[in-house]
């Protein structure tokens, strides 16, 4: 009967390891989503017989997890009522024209904001403001975004920073210890975060060097007119009028699917309104699907120009010549910001999130123009630009879309955190802060939740919870389906299917058997040498895997490696969320990471060389820093 136990449990731990090393070959090989990697890993868990349904269901319920989904809305109602905003961008003003200003505060801000609310949220709010900041500047803004995303993971003062930490706070109880305090990790950020800020000051000159030198930082940066000439504005926007015999007139712009036929899309109308003295004599509007055309109107047209040429020959149009004067004004040329007045309407450009639901739809099928009063000019793939045949082109996570519109309609943009950051905006509208009269209301709520959780007034998950609702509850989003929006749900189900396979190892043993290979390798050498194999290996592993899904790995590991050799598990515990957050030489082991990607046009060989020592020094220190804050 022992024998036959005793076989059975060897199987088992047989089969979680087969399950993990195929839930790392999948989380490495990118192709399917990490939410569906870890729900796929709860139904083989299941089938297997490894964990009863309840047990493998077990995550959702978790108290993690429902804190985590809570704390996504409470970080919402700060980014939606323009609270975290309106401090950033004050405080980030007080660096002036000064490079090193700029970056000490850059670091501190996203630091402080991340301490708060989720290190994804924190960057998707920092980036066009950093974007802007920086073209105040006169400086690359590649100096900044990398650093940036980094300081987002490297502010880790409180118990609500990262997942890991709430992660290894869940072991603890679960193993009979004592839950963690709110500030217990605030030693922790103050060290790495000044460490990050020392170190990456003069690492990220390494991003910098060579780079277009010769030009101008002014060029550098995201001004309008740059937009405009980075994707050819000028070179495929023409000017043509309409005339009374155009088969074009009185008929809304939907139903005659000019892109669809001409390849040709029309971005502006200048209307003549009156020509009355005081009164506006000229109305400039976007073109929308609604919109209908009127003899005289001024088309702004983009497409190649054989497609222009097209469109205006089948549909009675004229041609004007871009230094003719338009509608009684002074000359305009083209060449300046493609011929378009950035005054009510604009350009800026958007990054997709890896989560955004537009990832491999096509251009026409984003719905852009109807949703959002916005146009797609342009995309930018990596180093690339893809400027014709826009409509057909299917999008992808990181890639950056040129809109036009209205102000206020892309400031909108800005709302749809789940789906893509705004960047690239002029500086007088990244610095607008939403008159949302419930900034006071998040603020508020904020500060109660903060002190729940540092008084330990309610469980750390209830205060979340009420926070969570209270921010529905007095208005700080428009509904409730705008709260639920600001969910990351794929980061949710990644959270509660991986804590199945922490169950998993823990209870078929492989979990005891990797721990008793790390203390039976270096337990000779003491407890601060095992407790540095842990801190290495989650480290390591890191590199090919998310943070949340190592944290959860290496959890019940350092758990029983301190179990196993009679010392306290606190300093194992929290080598392995330090070292899963400090995960900085792989664009893909965090969502910050990834997101500055396309933005300031890094490749994977930048996060190594400046990520890679950073993330060297920083583990050196806490290994030898852990057991002083938190002895054996």
């Amino acid at each position: 009967m022992y024998l036959c136990s005793s076989s059975l449990m060897d199987i088992n731990i047989l089969l979680v390891f087969v399950i993990i090393l195929l839930a790392v070959f999948f989380f490495v090989w990118g192709k399917v989503r990490s939410d569906i990697v870890a729900l796929s890993v709860v139904v083989l868990l299941i089938v297997t017989g490894i964990l009863t349904p309840a047990e493998g269901l077990s995550g959702f319920s978790n108290p993690v997890v429902i804190m985590i989904v809570s704390l996504f809305i409470v970080g919402g109602g700060i980014f939606q009522t323009g609270l975290a905003k309106m401090i950033s961008t004050r405080i980030l003003k007080l660096a002036g024209k000064s490079e090193l200003k700029l970056f000490v505060l850059v670091m501190l801000v996203t630091g402080g904001i991340g301490a708060l609310i989720s290190n994804t949220g924190t960057v998707a709010l920092m980036l066009p403001i950093i974007m802007s900041m920086a073209s105040e500047a006169k400086t690359d803004v590649r100096r900044y975004l990398m650093p940036m995303a980094f300081a987002s993971s490297l502010g880790i003062f409180t118990l609500i920073s990262t997942p890991p930490n709430l992660i290894i706070n869940n072991m603890l109880a679960s193993g009979g210890f004592k839950e963690l305090p709110f500030f217990s990790f605030l030693p922790i950020g103050a060290i790495t975060l000044t460490i990050g800020t020392l170190l990456l000051w003069p690492l990220s000159k390494l991003l910098v060097t060579g780079k277009d030198k010769d030009k101008s930082a002014a060029k550098k940066s995201k001004s309008l007119n740059q937009l405009a000439s980075e994707y050819q504005l000028a070179d495929n926007l023409y000017r043509a009028t309409i005339g009374s015999t155009s088969p074009l007139l009185h008929k809304p712009l939907q139903e005659l699917n000019i892109p669809g036929t001409y390849n040709v899309s029309i971005l502006e109308i200048r209307r003549v309104q009156s020509r009355k003295r005081f009164h506006k004599t000229v109305d400039m509007s976007l073109a929308g699907p609604s919109t209908t055309l009127k003899e005289n109107d001024l088309l702004y047209v983009l497409g190649n120009f054989d497609d222009v040429i097209a469109f205006t020959r089948d549909n009675d149009l004229t041609m004007i010549d871009t230094h003719k004067t338009e509608m009684g004004k002074n000359p305009v040329s083209v060449s300046q910001a493609g011929g378009m007045e950035f005054k009510e309407t604009g350009i800026a450009e958007v990054v997709l999130m890896s989560g955004s639901s537009l990832i491999n739809k096509r251009v026409k099928e984003s719905n852009f123009r109807q949703l959002y009063h916005v146009n797609i000019l342009g995309l930018r793939r990596k180093d690339g630009y893809i400027l014709q045949d826009v409509k057909d082109e299917k999008m992808q996570s990181g890639d950056l879309l040129l809109v036009q519109g209205r102000w206020s309609d892309i400031e909108k943009l800005t709302q749809e955190t789940s789906e893509w950051v705004v960047a690239g905006q002029p500086m007088e509208n990244a610095l607008k802060v939403p008159r949302n009269h419930k900034a006071p209301t998040a603020a508020a709520i904020m500060i109660l939740m903060v002190l729940s959780m540092v008084f330990n007034l309610v469980p750390t998950v209830v205060s979340a919870m009420v926070a969570a609702l209270l921010m529905i509850i007095l208005g700080c989003f428009r509904n409730a389906e705008a709260a639920y929006k600001t969910i990351n749900w794929e980061s949710t189900f990644l959270f509660a299917g991986m804590f199945s396979l922490g169950i998993a190892m823990e209870k078929s043993g492989a979990s005891t058997l990797i721990a008793d290979g790390i203390v039976g390798g270096l337990s000779s050498y003491g407890p601060l040498a095992v407790m540095a194999g842990i801190y290495v290996a989650t480290s390591i592993l890191t590199f090919f895997i998310s943070n949340t899904a190592t944290a959860v790995l290496f959890a019940p590991i350092a758990l029983q490696a301190a179990l196993a050799i009679d010392v306290s598990p606190y300093p194992f515990l929290f080598s392995v969320a330090i070292a899963a957050s400090m995960c900085f030489a792989s664009p893909f082991s965090t969502p910050p990471n990834a997101l500055v990607i396309s933005a300031g046009r890094y490749k994977f060989g930048d996060y190594v060389k400046v990520g890679l020592p950073l993330q060297i020094v920083i583990g050196a220190v806490m290994i030898v820093v852990l057991p002083l804050l938190f002895p054996f």
